[in-house]
């Protein structure tokens, strides 16, 4: 390390120190305890620092070290922001991720993020990378926007597979950037009214409000007072001017359920958290009415200022709902990381409630971390996502095990009957340090984001397990860590040789019952060829000669060939030339 990046380290130190001590002297009385919405919704708000203007980062200057990657039965995670070798970029940052799945091909993600190109600096842009092959690896192309202040990321997808990307400015306005053609390349942005701390949802429920674009952000810094919502009905060529949520709630996220109904929550006072439900935003002709307004009571609050993010949320309130035919069908969920105020004082516990009639009502909250009740721990950004079958999945980083009270760890558990039980909880990460590299805001971001399907849970998140911030891909598949016995799984996948010529043989091997499909995808995630499509059992042998579904020799370039059983994935990468 030379001086001057030893002399940042130390004053970063320090900064980090003073930070506690304001947090625990000031943030925890005025957050903590008062929870005023006014301090809380003024408390937290992206700008830019004049102190901190744009500078073009020579990226092949800064070091490289080797990405963290984990792999096992039931998981595995990837780093995202990485250079074009795969390696780490050391000295950059990135935080507040989220993500979209294209559901007609998962093997094609996005994943935008806070890119900080240099941690000495507090300017951000809106970072993103993109997986073809499911999450095993990532490109990250560069920002949206270079040298514009953008912060915020929030992605979703509709259900032809077309991607969006909220992107608030320094202004407080936002964007939306879309993908609609099926490839890796964003298109122009669109302005999207918004305001501070927005969240986006798009319509994928095939009712008349199908690919209808909502969103809603903080009334305090919104930039079309007095409202703090818009849509948009054309698929994202525009958005409409701004209208009220009731109590205007801020901190919270979407939701749509299958007859295209719109959901909202968020905080307001000091223990409530708001349920909003609109049954005219899918109607385009209409007007967005609040036909509906409950509260949910969560047994806490949420906040901001912990000692784990200090000038960052605990996290965001999440709403879903149960889209499935299944008996949890119409159900609403709401999840939280809160401070609690009701039983046994603790710094943070993630907890989940029920309705059961449409969010009229909702049942009395369940605590989703097991450790022991009014400990010191800390259980922050819990992240919920609901998949098309009725199931449940919870996320959030939890400080149990720390010596230093903020050492955190990634925890998952899932439920499949409507949230009355749940599974054991899994450890989906080694122990890292969230105050690691800073990017000047002393921080990790606001929040993580997931995605489910029926076969797996999507996870974009933020870690410091490489010495700096940087984001995570991370598929988790709750069928294997609920089963007995895992041994259905793919093995010895290779196809050789490689680059494909008139010899390529693509071998695997069992055990596996049920249909395996074998198929070929272009760089731009577009199938153009399926190989094998029946009963796999024991070793196989595939010839492949670099064809397409025609029989016409492919272009040169990458190719990837996936073989699926079941949830059981594995990608192999093939070169034609």
């Amino acid at each position: 390390m030379d001086r001057t990046n030893a002399h940042y380290f130390v004053n970063l130190k320090t900064m980090k120190l003073i930070n506690t001590l304001l947090c625990c002297t000031l943030l925890c009385s005025t957050f903590v305890f008062a929870q005023e919405d006014s301090d809380l919704r003024n408390f937290h708000k992206e700008e830019a620092d004049p102190a901190y203007p744009y500078v073009v980062v020579d990226k092949s200057k800064q070091k490289r070290s080797a990405a963290y990657k984990v792999r096992n039965s039931s998981f595995f995670t990837t780093q995202v922001n990485v250079d074009a070798a795969g390696n780490n970029i050391i000295g950059d940052a990135g935080n507040e991720p989220s993500l979209a799945i294209d559901p007609t091909n998962p093997d094609r993600i996005v994943i935008g993020w806070r890119q900080f190109d240099d941690i000495a600096s507090s300017f951000r842009q809106a970072g993103y990378g993109f997986s073809l092959d499911g999450g095993q690896t990532f490109t990250f192309p560069g920002v949206l926007d270079p040298g514009v202040f953008r912060s915020d990321p929030v992605l979703d997808f509709d259900s032809d597979g077309n991607f969006y990307y909220n992107s608030l400015k320094d202004t407080f306005e936002c964007d939306v950037y879309a993908i609609q053609n099926g490839g890796v390349v964003w298109g122009a942005p669109v302005p999207a009214r918004g305001g501070d701390k927005q969240w986006m949802r798009v319509d994928r429920s095939g009712s008349s409000g199908d690919t209808h674009n909502y969103s809603y952000w903080n009334v305090s810094f919104t930039t079309c007072a007095p409202g703090a919502f818009t849509r948009s009905t054309d698929e994202g060529a525009s958005f409409e001017n701004c209208t009220n949520i009731p109590n205007d709630p801020f901190w919270g996220t979407l939701a749509v359920d299958a007859n295209g109904d719109l959901y909202t929550v968020g905080r307001l006072g000091s223990n409530v958290i708001q349920v909003a439900k609109s049954t005219t935003a899918k109607d385009a002709g209409a007007a967005v009415t609040w036909d509906q307004v409950s509260t949910v009571n969560l047994e806490g609050a949420l906040t901001a200022g912990a000692v784990v993010n200090p000038s960052g949320l605990l996290g965001q309130a999440w709403i879903d709902t149960d889209n499935s035919t299944g008996p949890g069908s119409g159900n609403v969920y709401v999840l939280a990381s809160v401070i609690r105020t009701t039983g046994p004082a603790d710094a943070g516990d993630v907890m989940f409630s029920r309705s059961t009639d449409g969010g009229n009502t909702f049942e009395p909250a369940v605590r989703i971390n097991q450790d022991n009740v009014g400990n010191d721990a800390i259980q922050w950004f819990g992240t919920m996502s609901v998949a098309p079958n009725g199931r449940i999945d919870v996320i959030w980083l939890d400080t149990r095990d720390a010596t230093n009270t903020v050492d955190s760890v990634l925890y998952y558990r899932f439920s499949e009957d409507q949230g009355t039980t749940w599974s054991d909880e899994e450890v989906l990460s080694n122990s890292f340090d969230p105050t690691v590299g800073y990017p000047i805001q002393m921080k990790m971001g606001d929040y993580f984001d997931m995605k489910s399907d029926n076969n797996f849970a999507h996870i974009a998140w933020a870690n410091t397990l490489n010495g700096g911030q940087d984001v995570y891909y991370t598929r988790i598949s709750p069928s294997i860590l609920a089963a007995e016995d895992i041994s259905e799984t793919i093995t010895g996948a290779i196809i050789s040789p490689n680059p494909i010529d008139a010899n390529s043989v693509i071998s695997f091997s069992g055990p596996l019952t049920g249909k395996t499909t074998v198929s070929v995808y272009d760089v731009l995630g577009k199938k153009v060829n399926v190989l094998y499509d029946d009963i796999a059992a024991g070793p196989q042998r595939i010839k492949w000669i670099g064809t397409n579904a025609s029989a016409e020799k492919l272009t040169d370039g990458v190719y990837f060939i996936t073989i699926e059983n079941g949830s059981n994935q594995t990608v192999l990468k093939a070169i034609v030339q």
